[in-house]
Order: structure tokens, then C-alpha cells, then sequence
């Protein structure tokens, strides 16, 4: 009933504000798209957010070098063209001369400049620093070794044409440019507010869309940016992203008409779903791996035999046919199918009996000191949600069941729950990730002692650097590339400081009224370029 009563309420609002937008000539009424979101907005900041529900709102508001399709292929965005140097290290771009911020000010390649040499900066905590590593002197200023950020290969030679000068050829330098690490900031703004500039009050952005309000744990609103280069080709008004980290309630709010969108539903409602509202149920490919972070600084879990032994223990195929029964397939590596140019490692237990691989774990446990009467202890940590419950509550089973060890489940919001993978406050957690862009390195690099927070594991293995440096250096020769980065995938499932569960696939609720809404493997939906027809 409650459902009810606030859709009524909702309706009737929306009826005003449509009444209200008609004017005595018979203006268009404003088109609002109402979106589910699975997670709390951390900042309005790019440099210091770090998850697909922020990538969403702060994807609206700012648009970088590089941008996507509705299909997440990378586009000319603040850069109308390019020029690379024959070497492929010297990248020349040409902005747009009507790029502009929100409040009408030019962005220029110096706020670019700014920008990349911010997001490098040790002091600014950029969580994705990393990702330009391959631009020259970039690791050395983001590592401490160098406190010139002037030493970094970017540079803005005049208003639109910005030099970036890479150590090495990197084949997939152009797509890391979508990413939101790599979006401008206002250097005026900051150089005068400094971190206040993210204050609704002042806050200026550069893309499709600017902040309208900003409600903590309840929603963000968007509104068209009128000074964004194609403002006329914008066609939805208003957004607004409203902030639901119940998965089950989110469905209800969609099923009440409250919002257009709502991203990863429950797979226990799939079939309900499909059955029902078959025109709505999006079930798609996604370059995404879910799996269990394992905390290295933890003594226990240092130990590789204890990680093994949880790792072969978990039979993915339950959880992806009896819990989650969408289509998954159970994870034997970090790097999803699909990736581009890549023929990915597997676990060397993928294809053995279950019964096979409990005997290997035990004799494992019981090498590491651990039995029935001194088991192990350890504490499961997951964000809040249906699914994430469910394969918690399995993998602790088999794990105790299996194995001399007790397992404590512990859900908590998303951000808090993140913020302690970041800090490695935690035992065993989950974690998903998915692709920046589409490249074994995107998923690799998770394991790189240089990925600072987003190494959730702590892990540290010279020679996996190593590889993955040499994997850099490889440049465009693809296939050289390839077998490295396979290497250095091997090397993480042998030493396992994560535990891959499986690969995802996107699940989305999609009003039929929605248009221009295209499934791709990125799972990225930009408003830009979606519109409403309602009935």
C-alpha cells in the first residue's frame, strides 16, 4: 500500500509541474527522467570519486578530451580533433572553441592541463592516478619521486591546443581519456575556493548538464546545461538521480512509475520480471568481473595456502545458476570474455572435480596450523543489497562447511563499505569491477603495487610489476602485449589476493517510455542522449 500511496503523490506532482511548465502560449512541458541510482554520490569532485553509480551523475556533469556514444564507443568530445606523432608518444588536440563551463567561462586546454596535473598530484588522493601512468614523468610526480608537476607530458600550448607526450605508446591512451579521472576542473574556481569549489553554491561543471540540488542519501538533480556546445541537441530538461541501495526497492519504485531507469535489480525477480514486464527487463553482455577481495595485511591471510583454499572451495556454478540464474558465467580468471585483443588465463583447478579440490583445501588448511578445533576466523564484508547478501550467506557456507573456517557476515552501505576496501579495513569483501575501457590492462592493473586504494588486496609482487611495465613497453605490438598481460593474469591467479566469483552481465529496468537507451558492454548510459515519450 505504501507503494501506492506514493505514487499516487507522485503523479499528482507531476501532473502540476506539467500544468505549471504549459505556459498561456502552449509551451512544451519540461521532459524530466527520473533514475534509479545504487549508491550515494561520495563528491562532486572527479578526482576523488571512484564507482560506476558516481560515473553516472559525474559523467552528466563533465565531459572530457574524449567522450562516448550511446554505445560507449569513444568520440570527439571537448576535442574536436587530434593529430599523433608517427612514434604514436605525441598526442596534439584541438578543443572546441564553444567549449564552455556552466557559467559561460571557455574551457581551455589550460584548465586540462591543470586538470591532469591535479589528478597526479600525491595531495589530491586521486584514486585512478595511476591510469596515466604512461604519460611521461606522470608516475614519477604521482609517487613523490618528483614534486614538479610541470615535468608532467601534458601541456597547453595555447586556449585549445593541449600537447600530452606519453613514455611509451599505450594502444588504449584514447579510451582511458572517457574515463572520469580525466575530465577538467575548474582551475580558477579551485585556485580562489580550493576544495570548497565542489559547493553547490559555486560549483561549475563542464558537460551536458549542471547541478540543480544536491540532497545526501536521497538524490541529485541535473538540469540542461544551456552553455554546452550541443545544448540543442539535448533533449531531456531536468534529471534526477534518485539515491536506492535496496535493489528489491528499487524494483518497486519502477514498477510504481517513480523512476524511468534502475540499474542491477535483483536476480531472484528475474523471471517474475521477464515474465511481466518482458519489454522492460534489459539483460545484456558487460565487461564487469564480481569477486572477493582477500586482505593481505591480515597474518592469516597472507598465508597463499589459506587463499587457495578458500578459492577452491566456492563452487561458482551455484551461484551463478541457482543464486543468480541471469546468465552469468562463473569467473576462472580476473578478465571477463569479450576484452578486446586478449585470450585470457584461467585458474588451474577451473576444470577439476569439486570433491578433488576440497581435498586439496583441506590438506592446504591443515598445512597452514588450521582444524576443526583451532579453525579460522574471518569476517565476510558486503554492500547492501539482495544479491550480495545471497552469495555471501553461500560462499560462508561452503566455506565452513568444507573447511575449519567461521565465517561473520557484516553488510554496510556502499560507500562505507568501499571506503574500508580502500583502507583495508576489512577481512574478505566484495568487490566488482568494470572496465574503464576495454582492455586486459583495465582489470589487470588491479593488481599493480602503483594502484595505491584500488589494490583493495595490498598486493605486492615485484615481478607482476614487472610484467605489467613490460607489458607497457610492448607498445602497439599486440601480440607481445597480449602474452604478457596473460602472464601477469596468471601470476594473480596463482598467488589469488582476489577470488573471481563470476562475470557479470548488466541488468537494467528500462521504461518503455524511455528512448534512446542502447544496451553495450560498458553498461554506459549517458542522458545525453536518451529522451521520453510518454503516453
Amino acid at each position: 500500500m505504501g507503494i501506492g500511496v506514493r505514487w499516487r503523490r507522485a503523479t499528482a506532482a507531476a501532473v502540476a509541474a506539467v500544468v505549471s511548465c504549459v505556459g498561456v502560449g502552449g509551451a512544451a512541458a519540461e521532459m524530466v527522467f527520473h533514475r534509479g541510482n545504487d549508491g550515494d554520490l561520495s563528491s562532486l569532485d572527479p578526482h576523488k570519486i571512484t564507482g560506476d553509480w558516481e560515473n553516472r551523475i559525474i559523467g552528466d556533469l563533465f565531459e572530457g578530451l574524449i567522450t562516448e556514444d550511446a554505445h560507449a564507443r569513444p568520440i570527439p568530445g571537448q576535442a574536436k580533433s587530434w593529430e599523433i606523432s608517427e612514434d604514436r608518444r605525441v598526442y596534439t588536440f584541438t578543443l572546441r572553441e564553444d567549449a564552455r563551463w556552466s557559467n559561460g567561462d571557455q574551457v581551455t586546454a589550460y584548465d586540462f592541463e591543470f586538470a591532469f596535473q591535479r589528478a597526479l598530484d600525491p595531495r589530491t588522493g586521486a584514486q585512478y592516478a595511476s591510469l596515466f601512468y604512461p604519460i611521461a614523468g606522470a608516475e614519477e610526480f604521482n609517487s613523490g619521486r618528483s614534486r614538479h608537476r610541470y615535468a608532467v607530458g601534458v601541456k597547453a600550448l595555447g586556449p585549445v591546443t593541449l600537447l600530452v607526450i606519453l613514455s611509451h605508446p599505450t594502444a588504449h591512451f584514447l579510451a582511458q581519456l572517457k574515463h572520469f579521472s580525466a575530465f577538467p576542473v575548474p582551475r580558477r574556481l579551485i585556485a580562489r575556493a580550493g576544495d570548497r569549489w565542489t559547493d553547490p553554491r559555486q560549483f561549475i561543471s563542464n558537460g551536458p548538464y549542471r547541478l540543480a540540488e544536491r540532497v545526501p542519501q536521497s538524490r541529485v538533480t541535473l538540469v540542461k546545461n544551456p552553455h554546452y556546445y550541443d545544448a540543442d541537441a539535448v533533449r531531456i530538461d531536468r534529471v534526477v538521480y534518485h539515491t536506492i541501495e535496496d535493489p528489491a526497492q528499487g524494483v518497486l519504485r519502477f514498477r510504481a512509475g517513480e523512476v524511468d531507469l534502475f540499474p542491477d535489480f535483483p536476480s531472484s525477480q528475474y523471471r517474475w520480471l521477464a515474465d511481466n514486464l518482458p519489454d522492460q527487463t534489459r539483460v545484456a553482455p558487460f565487461l564487469g568481473t564480481y569477486y572477493y577481495t582477500l586482505n593481505l595485511s591480515r597474518q592469516a591471510l597472507a598465508d597463499v595456502r589459506v587463499r587457495r583454499a578458500l578459492a577452491l572451495v566456492i563452487d561458482r556454478r551455484i551461484i551463478t545458476d541457482r543464486i543468480r540464474g541471469v546468465g552469468e558465467a562463473p569467473a576462472t580468471g580476473l578478465v571477463p570474455p569479450g576484452t578486446r585483443d586478449y585470450e585470457a588465463a584461467r585458474v588451474d583447478f577451473a576444470d577439476r572435480p569439486m570433491a578433488e579440490r576440497i581435498a586439496e583445501a583441506q590438506a592446504l588448511m591443515a598445512a597452514a596450523g588450521y582444524s576443526r578445533e583451532t579453525p579460522l576466523s574471518v569476517t565476510l564484508s558486503f554492500n547492501v543489497g539482495e544479491n550480495h547478501r545471497k552469495i555471501a550467506i553461500a560462499a560462508a557456507a561452503m566455506w565452513s562447511e568444507r573447511l575449519p573456517v567461521t565465517v561473520e557476515l557484516k553488510s554496510q552501505e556502499v560507500a562505507v563499505h568501499y571506503q574500508n576496501l580502500q583502507q583495508r579495513s576489512y577481512d574478505i569483501g566484495r568487490a566488482g569491477w568494470v572496465a574503464d575501457y576495454n582492455d586486459a590492462q583495465s582489470f589487470l592493473y588491479l593488481g599493480e603495487s602503483s594502484a595505491g586504494p584500488v589494490n583493495y588486496a595490498g598486493y605486492r609482487n615485484p615481478d607482476y610489476d614487472l610484467v605489467m611495465d613490460e607489458a607497457a613497453a610492448a607498445g602497439l605490438d599486440r601480440d607481445r602485449r597480449a602474452g604478457l598481460l596473460r602472464d601477469a593474469e596468471a601470476m594473480l591467479l596463482r598467488d589469488l589476493p582476489y577470488i573471481p566469483l563470476y562475470y557479470y552481465v548488466s541488468l537494467n529496468l528500462v521504461s518503455t517510455a524511455l528512448k534512446g537507451y542502447e544496451d553495450n558492454v560498458e553498461d554506459i548510459h549517458r542522458t545525453r542522449w536518451m529522451w521520453l515519450e510518454r503516453p
